[in-house]
């Protein structure tokens, strides 16, 4: 059985656009943005609940690679996906998809958990993360 990426649906709207009347390149990292707060919120961990706690999820670096263009009504479902490892990093992709099942990008961020007090990344993310109820069933 193929487990499907959590998903939040999200309309293209037309002061988003750039200059040549297509989606404006930083506003597909926006949408990634919505789909990785979303997410954690459905998945049981509330992204301001663990900036109250003095830790947060900090974006360490974010890679896009554009396949279709959107414009102006254009309905996408952007995924969440998180994938843990041993270190203090961790994959928390995207893929933006229009409703016919173009892919229109797809966006690969590695997140760590910081500690805001110490400043420093905490040495096991996905620990910190559970403890604040996150259920890595929900976007896997």
């Amino acid at each position: 059985m193929t487990v499907q990426p959590w998903s939040i649906r999200i309309p293209v709207r037309s002061y988003e656009l750039d200059s040549l009347g297509h989606l404006n390149h930083a506003v597909y990292h926006q949408y990634a943005e919505i789909a990785r707060v979303e997410g954690f919120h459905a998945a049981g961990c509330s992204w301001f609940a663990l900036i109250e706690a003095k830790t947060a999820p900090v974006l360490l670096s974010s890679t896009i690679h554009f396949r279709s263009e959107l414009r102006a009504g254009d309905v996408v479902d952007v995924t969440c996906t998180v994938k843990f490892g041993s270190g203090k990093t961790f994959a928390n992709d995207s893929t933006i998809t229009k409703l016919d099942g173009t892919v229109a990008a797809e966006i690969t961020c590695v997140v760590g958990i910081m500690d805001l007090n110490l400043r420093k990344l905490v040495a096991d993310p996905r620990a910190v993360l559970e403890s604040f109820g996150f259920d890595t069933s929900v976007v896997p």
